[in-house]
């Protein structure tokens, strides 16, 4: 187990860094001088200079990119251009809203994903499987943010059953939060149950063609025992790793949701710098998104030996 948690760690540090070069160099190819944003269109090009200058624009790219490094191994992900506040502090502010979000998402898309799947692999060839699968197809085929507008429509503007945009105001309580974030979950999470309905369904289908369920079956286990008790928690090792990689999409994710329905998330945040050339924000960012990502398929792996203890790292 030691070995496998240093193999990780050891690939967590290679794709850190080149995920930081990626964004470095991204950030810094797509037209715009953060610079000529901030002072507008009235500056001239001396004050243009001594802004870049003060914020080390004008450094050679290899020098910027390795005081981004001595930066990133202090811990430091810098500072705003435009929030004149350090970026660590700026995502911190947000990540509660984000986190929630993403974990009502996630919890959305496993209730419907796991359960519909499930289903659909018993009875297969039967109505109730062809509903599922064609059911899984349409959710597949929704864009999260037309999702979001259409649940705006009809039951916040048609009906006023939830709030059209925000997150209330921050001194009120989780419950006023998380009635604030049901809509965006269900933009977020019902789209990405589809992927999940597909594979618990396959993986299900191979488990209940065992020998061991054909013989729980014929020492007269009732049939729901068997499909929970048996199949599903060995069916369940691919179904994690989909689980895993929705959730870090998820994160993703929330920036299209966060921006439709106007929340104060660390996706806004992220679609803010880019409009306004905040590289700090941009490249911070994105790199604890990348770490979360790794992090949580990290903690996937680890789940497979609570699930199946045949699987040893």
């Amino acid at each position: 187990m030691h070995s496998f948690l240093l193999r990780r760690a050891g690939g967590l540090l290679v794709v850190m860094v080149l995920v930081a070069l990626i964004v470095f160099v991204i950030v810094r190819v797509v037209p715009g001088d953060p610079a000529s944003v901030m002072l507008g269109s009235a500056a001239t090009p001396d004050d243009v200079a001594a802004l870049r200058t003060r914020l080390g624009l004008d450094q050679p790219l290899l020098v910027q990119f390795l005081l981004y490094c001595k930066q990133i191994a202090s811990l430091d992900l810098g500072q705003s251009i435009f929030l004149n506040r350090p970026v660590s502090q700026a995502i911190a502010e947000r990540a509660g809203l984000t986190s929630l979000l993403t974990l009502m998402s996630a919890a959305i898309a496993i209730a419907i994903g796991v359960p519909v799947g499930v289903i659909s692999a018993v009875r297969r060839g039967r109505p109730t499987d062809h509903v599922a699968t064609a059911g899984a197809m349409l959710f597949a085929s929704l864009p999260s943010f037309w999702v979001g507008l259409t649940l705006i429509e009809a039951l916040a503007v048609r009906h006023a059953w939830f709030p059209v945009a925000g997150w209330g105001d921050p001194g009120d309580g989780l419950g006023a939060h998380v009635y604030h974030l049901v809509l965006p979950a269900v933009a977020l999470g019902l789209p990405n149950s589809a992927l999940i309905i597909r594979f618990t369904r396959t993986s299900m289908l191979d488990v209940l063609g065992e020998d061991y369920v054909r013989t729980a079956r014929a020492k007269g286990v009732r049939p729901w025992h068997v499909v929970t008790r048996h199949a599903l928690r060995n069916a369940l090792i691919p179904v994690l790793t989909v689980i895993g990689l929705m959730v870090a999409t998820l994160i993703g994710g929330a920036i299209v949701t966060e921006t439709v329905f106007g929340l104060p998330g660390v996706g806004n945040l992220i679609v803010s710098a880019v409009l306004r050339r905040d590289y700090p924000v941009i490249q911070g960012a994105l790199l604890v998104i990348s770490g979360l990502y790794v992090l949580i398929n990290l903690a996937v792996d680890l789940l497979y030996t609570l699930v199946d203890p045949r699987v040893r790292p």
